[in-house]
């Protein structure tokens, strides 16, 4: 039996784990990616990319191929209910609520001050092949679908696995330093003793892939999701929510859509075989012309793993945690899962950590997924509130739904009490569309960051306002600079796998005492003066603003762009004080 050798063995081909090759690869670290399936996912379910995956993203140069084939920024800044696209009745074709979402509209501003990008939108059966295709790039031959994990084994010094070529039959033995699951838990967490925990069997999500001419019937390209609710509708055919899914367009002309339906499992009133002639009826399109390419059912739940590790394995993304769909934080956290782990797995593999350091994956993306798979299911559940916003009654007759939208379009005290209500309910919901908080403002605590003391800032409980902060375990905050080359942001210059350190030009001790630990250490430190006479220069003072230390003080930026520690002042031996914190951020002391 053949026996291959690599230093990370990577078990499943969707989005995390193929994301987990590609920061592999860009940062040395070779690895072999298997999957059972033969292609990628046929799914469109999971589209919505945030702004902080899409600065991961940036970073290894994936981001420019999503934004060249998904949606464009102006058709996904808002989020619009409607009663229908046809009709002729009196609550036909309208727009009962709009709200700028994802960075848009009011919301610009905000989201452009704090990133160099934008959120993204690229379904998953579109997203996955371009993984695919930038992870196979960057290590050839080893990304290997239609391969399927079968056993493994692990040692003090490694992991061996049994793995079978399912086309030709064959098997053959991998030895690995590291053994990553990206497998949605089907077989390395069952054998670690790794369950997943929370509630499930919420509600029946069925989804909708098809095509259809809705040109003619849209008027507005604005929103990325409409929401259609037929208040004389009944149970779970009474409202859905579609998005466009290209593939060329993502706009009135786009010539794919899913639509989701949501029932409670088991609901005696779903029946696959009239889909189409209810979504024909929630539209109000009788004769709309729709070819249905895969409906697909889906649990919702709210799940964690109780631990991320066991030996030399460890899970990631669906394997670790799984969300309902509300805020988009289930593939978002995967890809970010895999961030936080290639820096350290490549550490390891080139022996600058002690096994110790993989210990820190757990302990900061547990607790960040712990919160993500709540706040998802809060928003989820919240839509139930904003239905009452409509002034919609579960179980009532369709007429008195009905009578309440009446109210919500006419004119007078009661119509105007109505939508000053739906106002104030609705925009509870910007917890969902509008969680910019929840996307950047997740931070670190554990083995790899030096902690100085300091308190973290209040989270908004609305999830919406995030605080900037260079406070350790923290992302570090964008900020333009400029250089020799024209203008980059503060995250161009950190990341990419490598240590960075930031200091000004009292600080320049620091620049001599990065060379020297990354020397004692065998890490190679990048190290900036920002301001005048420097490497960088702060044109409009917002790094000097933003960094929250003093002149003559440092930050030292982890491999993955957070904040690992931060000196608030000068130290009188920088060197001896930068080596002791490498040695911790490396798990060595």
């Amino acid at each position: 039996m053949q026996t291959l050798e690599t230093p990370v063995l990577i078990c499943g081909g969707g989005g995390s784990g193929l994301s987990l090759s590609i920061f592999l690869s860009a940062q040395g670290t070779k690895s072999l990616l298997v999957e059972r399936h033969d292609s990628t996912s046929h799914l469109p379910k999971a589209h919505y990319l945030n702004q902080r995956t899409m600065e991961i993203f940036r970073e290894y140069g994936v981001a420019d191929t999503i934004y060249q084939r998904g949606t464009k920024f102006e058709n996904m800044h808002q989020v619009h209910w409607l009663t229908s696209l046809g009709g002729d009745g009196p609550l036909d074709q309208k727009t009962i609520y709009r709200m700028d979402a994802f960075g848009g509209g009011a919301l610009y501003d905000m989201y452009t001050r704090d990133s160099a990008v934008l959120s993204a939108n690229l379904p998953l059966l579109r997203l996955e092949p371009v993984l695919k295709d930038f992870a196979e790039r960057g290590a050839p031959g080893d990304v290997r679908f239609g391969n399927e994990l079968l056993s493994f084994e692990q040692d003090a010094d490694g992991v061996t696995s049994l793995i079978k070529d399912l086309k030709s039959g064959e098997t053959y033995q991998v030895r690995s330093q590291f053994l990553v699951g990206a497998d949605r838990g089907r077989t390395i967490g069952p054998k670690l003793g790794i369950e997943l925990e929370g509630p499930t069997n919420l509600i029946d999500m069925v989804s909708t892939h098809f095509t259809a001419d809705l040109s003619k019937h849209i008027d507005d390209d604005a929103p990325l999701i409409r929401w259609f609710i037929n208040p004389e509708g009944g149970g779970g055919w009474g409202s859905g929510a579609m998005v466009a899914m290209g593939p060329t367009h993502y706009d009135r002309r786009s010539e794919e859509w899913v639509f989701h339906f949501a029932f409670r499992p088991g609901d005696p009133d779903f029946d696959e075989s009239v889909i189409v002639p209810r979504i024909r009826e929630l539209l109000k399109l009788p004769d709309l012309d729709i070819h249905v390419h895969k409906v697909s059912h889906w649990i919702v739940e709210a799940i964690l793993a109780n631990k991320y590790q066991g030996g030399r394995c460890v899970v990631i993304g669906d394997a670790a945690h799984r969300h309902p769909p509300t805020t988009g934080l289930g593939l978002n956290s995967g890809i970010q899962d895999a961030h936080n782990l290639a820096w350290k797995l490549t550490a390891l593999v080139k022996g600058e950590a002690s096994l110790k350091l993989l210990d820190s994956y757990e302990q900061e993306r547990r607790p960040v997924a712990a919160r993500n798979t709540k706040w998802a299911l809060f928003t989820f559940m919240n839509h139930f509130v904003t239905d009452a916003g409509f002034g919609l009654i579960p179980g009532a007759p369709p007429e008195v739904n009905a009578g309440a939208f009446h109210t919500l379009i006419s004119e007078g005290y009661e119509g105007d009490w109505a939508r000053a209500r739906m106002h104030e309910v609705l925009q509870t919901q910007r917890m969902e569309f509008c969680a910019h908080d929840l996307e950047m403002g997740f931070h670190y605590d554990g083995n790899a960051v030096v902690a100085d003391g300091t308190p973290a800032p209040a989270r908004d409980p609305m999830g919406v306002n995030y605080v900037v902060t260079t406070r350790p375990g923290h992302r570090l905050p964008h900020a333009w600079l400029e250089g020799a080359n024209g203008k980059v942001s503060t995250h161009d210059i950190t990341g990419h796998g490598r240590f960075v350190l930031l200091t000004d030009a009292k600080g320049k001790a620091w620049k001599e005492a990065a060379a020297a630990a990354g020397k004692k250490h065998g890490v190679t430190i990048d190290a900036y003066v920002i301001g005048e006479g420097g490497d960088y220069a702060d044109p409009t003072g917002t790094w000097a603003q933003l960094k929250q230390v003093e002149d003559g003080g440092a930050i030292l930026v982890r491999p993955d762009t957070h904040v690992g520690f931060r000196s608030s002042g000068k130290e009188a031996n920088p060197a001896d004080a930068l080596a002791k914190v490498l040695a911790q951020i490396l798990c060595k002391a």
